[in-house]
C-alpha cells in the first residue's frame, strides 16, 4: 500500500515537472534563485532574422529564445531593434556561457557570444540579467535542450 502511494506521488511529481517544461516558457536557476520567462521561439532563418526588431515594448517577464540545430559560434546585432536587450548566450547543456548586458538599440556592431559553440540565445529586457544575477554558469531549462545533454533536463 505504501509502495503504491509512493509510486503515485512520483508519477504526480513527474507530471507536474513535465507541465513546467513548455515550449512557451524558459526557466533559469543559479546561486541567485530561479526565474521564468514567457518566450517566443525563433528556430528558423526567417524568425531568427526578424527577432525582436521593430518592437517598442517587451513585457518584463517575456523574451525570445533563438534556437539553433547544431552548436556553433554565434553573433548578434541590434539592427532595427528599438529597445535595449540583454543577450544571454547558452550552450547545448543549457548552461549560460556569456551575457551581454543592455545592448544598445539600433546598433549594428556585432555582439559575439564568445569562443564556445552555442545552441541558444535568450533575449530579455536590458538590465534584467544584471538585476536578477543571471550570469555565466546559470542553468536554463526548455524542451529544446536534449535530455541527453541538458544539465537541467525537462
Amino acid at each position: 500500500m505504501i509502495l503504491r502511494a509512493v509510486a503515485c506521488l512520483f508519477l504526480l511529481a513527474s507530471a507536474v515537472a513535465a507541465q513546467d517544461c513548455r515550449e512557451d516558457t524558459v526557466h533559469l536557476k543559479g546561486h541567485w534563485g530561479e526565474a521564468r520567462f514567457a518566450v517566443e521561439i525563433a528556430d528558423d532563418d526567417a524568425e531568427r532574422a526578424q527577432g525582436l526588431m521593430h518592437r517598442e515594448h517587451l513585457p518584463s517577464s517575456a523574451g525570445m529564445l533563438f534556437v539553433y540545430d547544431r552548436p556553433q559560434r554565434l553573433s548578434f546585432w541590434m539592427r532595427n531593434t528599438l529597445i535595449p536587450l540583454d543577450l544571454i548566450f547558452i550552450d547545448q547543456t543549457g548552461t549560460v556561457k556569456t551575457v551581454h548586458h543592455s545592448a544598445q538599440p539600433l546598433d549594428e556592431t556585432p555582439i559575439p557570444g564568445g569562443p564556445d559553440p552555442l545552441t541558444h540565445v535568450l533575449e530579455i529586457n536590458g538590465g534584467l540579467a544584471k538585476a536578477m544575477g543571471i550570469a555565466p554558469g546559470t542553468l536554463v531549462r526548455h524542451p529544446t535542450f536534449p535530455a541527453s545533454t541538458a544539465e537541467w533536463p525537462c
